[in-house]
């Protein structure tokens, strides 16, 4: 479970692979959890205005995105420069996550009187200032900020986008609420025919209390990410893979931190890959 313009960091052909398994994902997920019950507790924050980027949709419709800051934001894992370049440059670079909040979008009026819409992305002040500092992190981030507002809203955004100069925020700053806990109350789903998968699970580092459990579940009969529904709980693993393949419902030995973590399937082994952060001991 890619920058703002046409020179991008990544390869066309792995934004193209990488926004599509998204939006399956995330189209996934939406549909697992009309079926599976959830206890969910938040809480309100009023983010600060950081900056303002202007942009369009597709169809030439202008978009405009409030980049906002709340220390009640989860920074990211720390990274370097040099990381984040070894990072974009493997396989998967989407196994590094920024934890941030999108909110619903608002009707606005632009500078020429014209009708556009607004989205509000809130992000940790720490990583705000990082990425006000150094110019490939604000180049990823508004990679990923993109993908989240295009996989939440089904929207489809240019990467063409400048900030604006004189305006940090376009609207009104308004409350969002954000999750502090979830854990999914699971119900049994009727199923004779599933199989429960091969799986293994390493954590690493294994020699003391492990930042990350990597999960790599082999499902040989599946041919998409399309027919995989994947729930998250801190100490949870549920799978479903349709139809009827295969079932996997089983606890693993640490609490995780299901909305850090990302996975990944693999249509060549036919293996989807979980890494999950591990909450501190």
């Amino acid at each position: 479970m890619a920058v703002t313009t046409d020179k991008s960091l990544l390869s066309a052909e792995m934004q193209e692979e990488d926004a599509l398994y998204e939006q399956l994902l995330f189209q996934a997920a939406k549909e697992m959890q009309s079926k599976l019950p959830t206890t969910q507790e938040s809480k309100q924050i009023r983010p600060q205005p950081g900056f303002c980027v202007k942009t369009k949709t597709r169809s030439s419709e202008k978009v405009f995105i409030n980049v906002c800051k709340s220390d009640q934001i989860p920074p990211p894992p720390d990274l370097s420069e040099e990381d984040l370049v070894t990072l974009l440059e493997s396989e998967d670079p989407s196994g590094y996550r920024i934890p941030m909040s999108l909110g619903e979008p608002h009707a606005e009026v632009d500078n020429s009187g014209n009708g556009c819409t607004a989205y509000d992305i809130v992000i940790n002040s720490k990583f705000y200032n990082k990425i006000q500092n150094n110019k490939l992190f604000m180049e990823f981030f508004m990679t990923i900020g993109f993908e989240g507002l295009e996989n939440k809203y089904n929207l489809e955004l240019s990467r063409e986008w400048r900030m604006l100069k004189n305006r940090k925020f376009l609207g009104s700053v308004t409350e969002q609420n954000i999750r502090t806990k979830s854990k999914p109350v699971i119900q049994e789903l009727k199923s004779s025919t599933c199989m429960e998968p091969e799986y293994t699970i390493v954590a690493e580092p294994a020699d003391q209390h492990p930042s990350f459990l990597i999960a790599e579940i082999s499902l040989p009969k599946v041919d998409s990410v399309g027919s995989l529904l994947l729930d998250l709980g801190e100490d949870r693993i549920v799978l479903w893979a349709r139809p009827d393949l295969y079932h996997l419902d089983i606890y693993i030995p640490y609490n995780i931190t299901p909305e850090e973590s990302g996975s990944q399937f693999n249509r060549n082994t036919r293996v989807l890959t979980i890494t999950m952060p591990v909450q501190p001991a």
